[in-house]
């Protein structure tokens, strides 16, 4: 029979740092049995006494409120005994991610966060940044993604502290440098301390701790203080480069990356590629593509609408930006959209997204935010009527579930399908997203399309429609490398953007 014995020798409180020491050790008392008798005789132990081994011995720990403290030590050396006599004496300050309740039933992005968009900020911190996991259950998560689950958690619990035992241990070694830097940035932003402890030791330079515990067997324990200072960066992202993909065989496994985790799965018309490669596979992409006939924020820029000609040669759009969900959250993003914005041979670049309303990396990476667009009058009529024939609005976005709706339809209310997505004619974004795949030839004109529709092509179109229909941040970026005046478009910058697309270029005449 055994028990742990802690005997807390001294405590010293201030407002900021809590100072403990800690004799802490196991008392074990065996039971009596023919194989307990035979070891005890062969090494010469008594059974008749319990006997005391030590774990730690008078040893001291200083933690303030705001601290990252990271326990390291081989299985078995008492690191979760540590954390449980540091969370018996820190009492309602710790929120441990062992106590989380989870969400059952119900899709996690529904589970975690006041609203929306918290929900996604913390299921990204957590290291969920797929769309399609937000969309599952917990039970249909796999062991590391609920892990992470409970991580999103434990961040919007509100406590000053959040503890983590065997942190990251369930997780692949990247995913879990990942997570370890992303949960440490948050912490030092928000003035929380982060108390953690595993067997692993190589997530040091992703959680920078301040204190750092590198516990042995026995009662064999070192304690290091450092400044508490935020990582710079994760530890994968100095292994990241960024260039224009312009050979065949990097091109096609960029565009593999964009079918494969972008959320509306198509790859637009482009001219070019720019990449982020880490070991020889690239793990995101941007798309460099030709701009939209028609958009919105343009009119807020400038003070007449490029012409077509104008728009082909001074522009481009940002028509995908995808990076591995793996490394999602530790500011990849803004470098990989920075490195596309500064390979753009044209002077001004734009991007409409909806995600930019979540994350604001676009704007990180030098682009300036015009304006926030919610969906046309008409598309919400469209969308009522489309509500009436029994199509979900909420699962529109699935061209799946398109097909599947559609063809369960009889011919009349397909023709009535075709008759309300017909009369949207003037909104030329959809238009041009749904020709500019090369399924669907550019016709003569959008009702024509529309009438002549199959299932396929209505359901692409019901695809955009939700699309559409999300509210949409406008962003553009003007080159600094292209001096002012060197496009006429330049004169036609309303005054208020002027500072700000122009403010890098040196002088208003060159850099």
């Amino acid at each position: 029979m055994s028990r742990i014995e802690v005997a807390k020798i001294t405590k010293k409180w201030s407002p900021t740092r809590r100072k403990m020491v800690f004799d802490i050790s196991f008392k074990v008392l065996p039971s009596i049995s023919e194989r307990t008798v035979a070891v005890g005789e062969a090494f010469g132990l008594g059974l008749d006494k319990e006997q005391e081994f030590p774990v730690y011995s008078s040893f001291e720990l200083e933690i303030g409120l705001d601290d990252v403290v990271y326990i390291t030590g081989p299985s078995g050396s008492g690191k979760s005994v540590l954390l449980r006599a540091l969370k018996a004496e820190l009492g309602p300050l710790v929120a441990d991610m062992a106590d989380v309740e989870v969400g059952l039933g119900v899709p996690i992005v529904d589970t975690v966060g006041r609203d929306v968009d918290e929900a996604i900020r913390l299921l990204t911190t957590a290291g969920l940044s797929d769309v399609f996991l937000w969309l599952r259950t917990y039970e249909e998560l796999s062991d590391g993604q609920r892990y992470r689950y409970r991580l999103a958690r434990l961040l919007e619990s509100g406590a000053q502290i959040w503890m983590c035992d065997e942190f990251c241990s369930t997780l692949d070694r990247d995913t879990a440098k990942v997570v370890a830097f992303s949960i440490q940035k948050v912490a030092r932003r928000l003035g929380k301390g982060l108390i953690v402890a595993t067997t692993h030791t190589d997530l040091f330079e992703d959680l920078r701790p301040s204190v750092y515990v590198v516990k042995g067997l026995g009662p064999e324990v070192s304690v290091f203080y450092y400044p508490n200072e935020p990582a710079p960066e994760c530890s994968l992202a100095k292994e990241v480069s960024f260039y224009i993909a312009s050979d065949p065989p990097r091109r096609s496994e960029a565009l593999k990356l964009i079918g494969k985790w972008h959320y509306r799965g198509r790859k637009p018309p482009h001219k070019h590629i720019v990449v982020a490669e880490r070991k020889g596979r690239i793990i995101g992409a941007v798309l460099l593509s030709p701009p939209y006939v028609a958009c919105w924020g343009r009119k807020l820029v400038f003070k007449k609408p490029p012409s077509l000609k104008e728009l082909n040669r001074w522009f481009y759009t940002i028509s995908r930006i995808v990076l591995h969900p793996l490394y999602r959250g530790i500011g990849l993003g803004k470098k990989l959209l920075k490195a596309a914005l500064l390979a753009s041979d044209r002077p001004y670049v734009e991007l409409v997204a909806v995600m930019a309303r979540y994350n604001r990396f676009a704007e990180a990476a030098g682009m300036v935010k015009v304006g926030e667009k919610g969906p046309e009058p008409a598309i919400e009529e469209a969308v009522r009527e489309l509500r009436e024939l029994g199509i979900d609005d909420r699962l529109m976005a699935s061209e799946r579930y398109g097909l599947r709706i559609l063809s369960k339809m009889d011919e009349a209310s397909l023709e009535r399908v075709r008759e309300i997505l017909a009369s949207l004619r003037n909104l030329g974004l959809m238009r041009s997203l749904l020709t500019s795949h090369e399924a669907y030839p550019k016709p003569e004109g959008w009702e024509n399309l529309m009438r002549k529709a199959d299932i396929a092509c209505l359901a692409r179109a019901l695809s955009i429609l939700a699309f559409l229909r999300a509210r949409k941040i406008y962003l553009i970026w003007r080159h600094p490398g292209i001096a002012y005046g060197g496009c006429p478009l330049d004169d036609l910058v309303k005054p208020e953007w002027r500072d700000k697309l122009f403010g890098e270029v040196k002088g208003r005449g060159g850099t």
